[in-house]
């Protein structure tokens, strides 16, 4: 059987509120739920920079063996810090390559406006292999839409996080046209909106200020997983 999820408490650094924490479960290529193991010695920090390599950890399958990268294990404070939640060294692993490093670098481009947000979306997508990237005929509720053969493409610049309702919106479109849905943020997502985007198989990216996306839910590793 896969690692069971497990709950710690984490102790915000900037404002001293505790929260309890559940570790994420991500789906083996077996079949089978992975989780990281957290360590509950060890206190939470906040994130103040990132960098693309410390963004993965290495999870092992109890089942089969495999390791794959997932995103690592983070927490958001209401009073606006992200804390890390610090994960058992003895269970995961690094690698230099990430998911989401098959892009070449140079493709990113700084994102300044919206505009560029958008640049920075498709440079990723033909990236990806879908070269016929266009602006799609349906406005979505937020943002902007993009479409290509299969796909259909939100492109979120706003500066608050994407709701729930986003996400609906954005997976009935794709489900109307048989086509995957794929959501792209500057500022991220609310609670509700990961989980809904995880139970409809939604990926979600974070789009960095440098114009790297970065996957933040298991259906946009595995969709970033297809880069040649």
């Amino acid at each position: 059987m896969g690692v069971m999820s497990e709950t710690v408490s984490v102790c915000c650094t900037a404002c001293g509120r505790r929260h309890r924490y559940t570790a994420p479960s991500y789906p083996c290529a077996c079949g089978e739920p992975v989780s990281p193991r957290l360590d509950p010695r060890r206190a939470a920090t906040a994130v103040t920079h990132r960098t693309w390599d410390e963004e993965w950890i290495g999870l092992r399958c109890a089942a089969c063996g495999a390791r794959s990268r997932w995103p690592r294990p983070e927490l958001g404070c209401p009073c606006g810090t992200v804390l890390c939640v610090p994960v058992d060294p003895e269970a995961t692993g690094r690698s230099g390559r990430t998911p989401g490093s098959r892009v070449p670098a140079h493709r990113a481009v700084p994102i300044r406006t919206a505009r560029d947000a958008v640049t920075a979306a498709v440079l990723y997508l033909r990236g990806l292999g879908h070269r016929d990237v266009r602006r799609s005929d349906q406005r979505p509720v937020a943002g902007i839409g993009l479409a290509a053969p299969g796909l259909v493409v939100q492109v979120d610049p706003t500066v608050g996080p994407a709701s729930a309702r986003d996400v609906e919106c954005l997976w009935l479109t794709a489900m109307a046209e048989s086509a995957t849905p794929v959501y792209f943020s500057l500022a991220g997502y609310a609670e509700q909106a990961r989980a809904r985007a995880d139970l409809l198989g939604v990926p979600l990216f974070l789009l960095d200020p440098a114009g790297v996306p970065r996957p933040v839910n298991a259906p946009a590793v595995a969709l970033d997983a297809t880069a040649g």
